[in-house]
């Protein structure tokens, strides 16, 4: 049976009520017909009702399911299984597993390794070439017109000064956004929607803002000399501005990278407007000493993809989105390793902020840089936080870092590993490493 560890099912928990909930019931007493084995948990748990709550988990990729009405996922019930087999593995006898778990596990494994669907009868492939071609002038066009307005919003507001960005209405940016979601521009209406959220938030948000303002002006510019820049960058400019990548023909046409995949991070973030939740997992190759990053969506209540948890390896190929410096990717094949390791990284800044330099020159559009620093240690100066390497160089703390003092004393002024994000201008830890134990930060 696939070890679990504690750390890993309380990544998994949607709130602190339901993993207090499934501590509660991490306990043979509320159970019967346990069972387990390599590919999955499984038990009832006595419940309200009548008949006991049959809960079931997928070991492959932490998938779960249970009979109470909950619409948490995972609910109370598959936390307090998971934990208990977390603690309790001896509560678990390796057995044939029941029909009504073997028939689950079977349909999520058909599900998983499913062709694509087939279509209806196609019709006439110039028919069908000379929609596609008639559609894709049209974004273009509203696009082109979109930016149009964008560019004389962004001179309109640099005339103006930022002085006014700090005194202006939500409708100002809120409308500007809509304006590029007409256009068919997602990807520019969420760079305003995140330049209006600077001012004021930070001594320097007029700085920031700033280089937002001329990082949207110069993608509008790209856009329109597309026909001129490498391919790389051609894909990244209409990535940013809202085109999609075709996810099956990218796992069909490009070669991936095989490698044993920590999972370093995962951050999820909900958007009460809209009701969507934006899961964002960074992962680092044993051998490549790459970072990927692969991002979930899911809508509102809906189940998010629980098999990247923080602390454990994954085993698999790994597809890289097109791009002049790539990060996000998508897996064409995982499974869980037992070969966890910590990463390697950066022991000097000025060389980790060379590779930002470098980075920034293949896509000037980067906001965030994911980076190991190795050997860094913790130090307070004045109200400020830094990070120190072995030679005295030090990177600043992100002002909105909720854990400095904690880094502080685990590392205790000794070296320790840290994995974060740098935006240019400080450095945001998300997971430290330290006498072979990790924590997240």
């Amino acid at each position: 049976m696939e070890s679990l560890t504690v750390s890993q099912v309380e990544a998994l928990a949607p709130d602190t009520a339901s993993l207090k909930a499934g501590q509660g019931l991490a306990n043979s007493r509320h159970w019967t017909g346990l069972g387990g084995s390599n590919a999955g948990l499984w038990g009832e748990c006595k419940g309200s009702g009548k008949e006991p709550y049959k809960v079931r988990v997928d070991l492959s990729n932490n998938g779960s399911d249970c009979s109470c009405p909950s619409r948490k996922f995972p609910c109370k019930h598959v936390l307090g299984l998971m934990l208990m087999a977390a603690n309790s593995p001896g509560n678990f006898s390796a057995s044939t597993s029941p029909g009504w778990v073997s028939e689950w596990l079977e349909k999520r494994a058909v599900r998983q390794q499913a062709p694509a669907k087939t279509t209806e009868p196609e019709s006439d492939p110039a028919v069908r070439q000379k929609e596609a071609a008639s559609r894709a002038a049209k974004r273009e066009k509203l696009a082109e017109n979109g930016l149009d307005a964008l560019e004389r919003w962004l001179k309109d507001m640099a005339r103006q000064g930022l002085a006014f960005a700090q005194a202006a209405p939500s409708s100002y940016w809120d409308e500007q956004a809509a304006r590029m979601i007409d256009a068919k521009l997602p990807g520019a209406a969420r760079m305003i929607h995140e330049m209006a959220a600077l001012p004021g938030s930070r001594p320097d948000w007029d700085e920031i803002l700033l280089l937002r303002m001329g990082r949207l002006y110069l993608l509008a510019q790209a856009y329109r000399k597309l026909e001129t820049l490498p391919e790389a960058s051609y894909q990244d400019v209409r990535t940013l501005l809202g085109w999609s990548v075709n996810q099956d023909e990218l796992l069909a046409t490009t070669p991936g990278l095989q490698d044993d995949w920590l999972v370093l991070a995962s951050q999820t973030q909900d958007d009460e407007k809209t009701g969507l939740r934006t899961q964002v997992n960074w992962l680092f190759g044993k051998n490549s000493q790459r970072i990927a990053q692969i991002t979930n969506f899911a809508f509102r209540t809906l189940p998010i993809d629980t098999s990247l948890i923080p602390g454990i390896s994954l085993r698999g190929e790994l597809v890289y989105f097109p791009g002049a410096f790539p990060l996000r990717a998508v897996f064409k094949e995982k499974h869980i390793s037992a070969s966890v390791f910590e990463p390697g990284g950066c022991e000097k800044w000025p060389v980790f902020l060379d590779a930002y330099s470098a980075a920034l020159g293949l896509n000037p559009w980067l906001d965030v840089f994911p980076a190991v620093l190795a050997k860094g240690i913790p130090a307070q100066v004045g109200q400020g936080w830094f990070l120190r390497d072995v030679q005295g160089q030090a990177l600043p703390l992100a002002l909105h870092f909720r854990s400095p003092w904690e880094l502080f004393a685990l590392a205790g002024g000794t070296p320790l590993t840290v994995f974060g994000l740098w935006d240019g201008f400080t450095f945001l830890p998300l997971t430290a490493w330290i006498d072979n134990r990790v924590i997240w930060l």
